[in-house]
């Protein structure tokens, strides 16, 4: 969910939206426009790229009108406005105009960074909108959407939605509100299972999971099936690396409840229970040679081998194995 600076009125003079996810960004912009139409259903939107909005344009786009209709201006990828332009804006936030609300998104890098601190030092509300590139964030966002949309959705549920979908938020957000409104009462694990099935044959937390649980000939099989359905290499070897370093910290930490090792580990309760099942008949030494073979498959889908696939289905059959080293001489 983007996070807010303690302006939350939409209808800020200047609201700005920083960060590279997309989803977010446009629901910042979706807020404002919203909250504009309800104070006046006439409201004129101006949705601009950079090109569009040359020198000169935004002090007529601002201009008192006869009529002193409400207005909203967007103004997208504010990072690629030209120095002139730049001028222009930062004139403009140090006296907005009344009933206008000026929208910036930034992508919040060093370019433009001149602008973004103009807009932040004039008081602008603003609104973060950054790119979701861990597990443990889209898992935050999915369980937000459902609460957003006043149901409730069990932990399990909420991973497996994620395992299922991915990374791309939009997607995540649209299989949320699908579950929703088609599903009565709390949304458990075999809620998602039945509606996305498919997905999650083909997710790459699949693989890692047979894998740590020593079972290579289905790991190799959801492998195929991932790779088949267009999932990324990297993100196969991502969650395989979480599966193997989430084993890791469970051996090595020191016994205790679900919750306590939660707190300690960095996990959910659900996943430490998850996790010790799977983590029987791992070794030290498993664990070390499961790494090394993740290291080798990252490399091997970054451009350091002739064939990503074989690289994967290698460290898949080693990670197997090694789940499979305890009693083994």
């Amino acid at each position: 969910m983007a996070r807010k600076t303690a302006n939350d009125d939409p209808l800020a003079p200047v609201t700005l939206a920083v960060g590279q996810e997309d989803l977010l960004l446009d629901r910042a912009v979706q807020e404002v426009v919203a909250a504009a139409k309800a104070s006046d259903a006439d409201t004129d939107v101006r949705d601009l790229t950079p090109d569009q909005l040359q020198p000169g344009t935004l002090a007529e786009l601002t201009s008192p009108s006869l009529f002193a209709e409400r207005k909203v201006v967007v103004v997208r990828n504010a990072q690629d406005l030209s120095a002139d332009t730049i001028k222009d804006v930062k004139a403009y936030l140090g006296a907005p105009a009344e009933e206008i609300t000026l929208v910036l998104l930034h992508a919040g890098g060093a370019k433009g960074k001149g602008l973004l601190d103009a807009a932040r030092k004039a008081g602008a509300r603003e609104v973060a909108c950054p790119k979701m590139t861990k597990p443990a964030d889209r898992l935050a966002f999915t369980r937000g959407e459902f609460r957003t949309m006043g149901r409730s959705a069990t932990p399990e549920a909420c991973q497996a939605l994620v395992d299922a979908i991915g990374s791309d938020l939009r997607e995540l957000a649209s299989a949320a509100s699908q579950l929703v409104a088609d599903v009565e009462g709390t949304i458990d694990e075999a809620v998602v299972g039945r509606y996305y099935t498919g997905r999650a044959e083909a997710s790459s937390f699949t693989v890692a999971d047979r894998a740590v649980e020593g079972r290579a000939a289905e790991a190799l099989e959801a492998l195929r099936w991932s790779l088949a359905t267009g999932v990324a290499p990297v993100l196969i070897t991502s969650a395989l690396a979480q599966g193997v370093r989430a084993i890791g910290k469970l051996s090595s930490a020191r016994g205790g409840r679900p919750a306590d090792l939660a707190r300690e580990l960095g996990m959910p309760p659900w996943k430490i229970d998850r996790v010790r099942q799977q983590m029987r008949g791992w070794t030290p030494d498993g664990v070390s040679i499961a790494l090394r073979a993740v290291a080798e498959a990252d490399a091997g889908v970054k451009g350091g081998g002739d064939d990503p696939e074989y690289a994967l289905e290698k460290a898949v059959v080693t990670i197997a194995r090694a789940a499979r080293s305890r009693g083994r001489g």
